[in-house]
């Protein structure tokens, strides 16, 4: 019986055909070139963006449009046109709250756009910038800072997102840092009142320093149309070497070669929350935060070089 079977068993393997465990099975789909899983991936953002399948956080603050849409046009500009290099990454929190203090420069605040750029990708965090009331005024610009995190430069807020563990990034010196001539570049201008060390003292985070070094050299503002300014509810009206001589062209930053220095964090665990009430350590704070970053832009600024090599 058992010889039997044996024989018959090895007829019907001698027929048999062996199929390789590793064969590629005919009904599976070829694999997808990167441009095609780029367009289903767009095409799945659309969707999902027509059909409301998406989240936005009590100040408008939209991850997935800012990581799918905002920062990659930002990325462009960061990686290939002022080459980031970054510095003191180490300093940055893994998670809890912080205020990041940077100075401010360049006609136009690509600077807050670079840092928001720099923290994404390597930090691996996001960073809820602090803007003026005017940011917010232009109706799709105020849209956008909302989308991509951003919020008023207003005590209520920056305490309310610190208090959850966010990263905060302030730029103290506001429109007089931005908007200073190019004969002043790499000059920290006032740090205004002192609110950001108030708002640090409240909410017990640290203080991180930021020198942004490459930002004055994008737009060098030559010159200031100041009525021109007034009659359209502006800060100022630059004139730059290519603007407005260039008309819309002369809107493309220079390629200037960009640094960004984290500092270490300066604690604040010595104050309780009522120093940020006492006018006097308010001011000898900012003075003392203003100089750090102040130091740090002069030797970012050395180790840089050349502005355009």
């Amino acid at each position: 019986m058992n010889a039997h079977h044996e024989e018959r068993f090895a007829r019907e393997d001698e027929g048999a055909r062996v199929i390789p465990l590793n064969a590629a099975r005919h009904d599976e789909p070829p694999p997808r070139s990167p441009l095609e899983r780029k367009v289903a991936s767009g095409l799945a953002f659309l969707r999902r963006r027509l059909a409301g399948e998406y989240e936005v956080d009590e100040f408008g603050f939209d991850s997935e449009f800012n990581s799918s849409v905002l920062l990659p046009l930002a990325r462009a500009f960061y990686e290939h046109w002022f080459r980031v290099e970054l510095f003191g990454l180490e300093h940055l929190p893994a998670e809890g709250g912080a205020l990041i203090v940077a100075n401010h420069s360049g006609t136009l605040p690509l600077d807050g756009i670079m840092l928001s750029v720099a923290v994404h990708d390597h930090a691996h965090r996001d960073l809820r910038l602090l803007g003026a009331d005017l940011v917010y005024q232009v109706p799709l610009l105020g849209h956008l800072s909302r989308k991509a995190g951003h919020t008023l430069a207003c005590p209520a807020d920056a305490g309310r997102l610190l208090g959850k563990g966010e990263l905060v990034g302030v730029f103290p010196e506001g429109f007089k840092g931005v908007g200073k001539p190019f004969s002043e570049r790499y000059r920290l201008q006032r740090f205004g009142r002192g609110g950001f060390v108030g708002t640090a003292l409240r909410a017990d985070v640290p203080i991180i320093p930021c020198a942004i070094v490459g930002a004055e050299e994008i737009y060098p503002k030559i010159a200031d149309l100041r009525p021109l300014a007034r009659l359209l509810g502006l800060p100022y009206f630059p004139v730059t070497p290519t603007f407005p001589l260039l008309g819309p062209a002369g809107l493309l930053p220079l390629p200037s070669k960009w640094m960004i220095q984290f500092g270490e964090p300066m604690p604040l665990e010595d104050y309780d929350a009522s120093a940020a009430d006492d006018p006097m350590t308010v001011f000898n704070i900012t003075d003392h935060v203003r100089e750090v970053v102040q130091q740090m832009v002069y030797d970012t600024l050395l180790r840089r070089g050349p502005a355009f090599l």
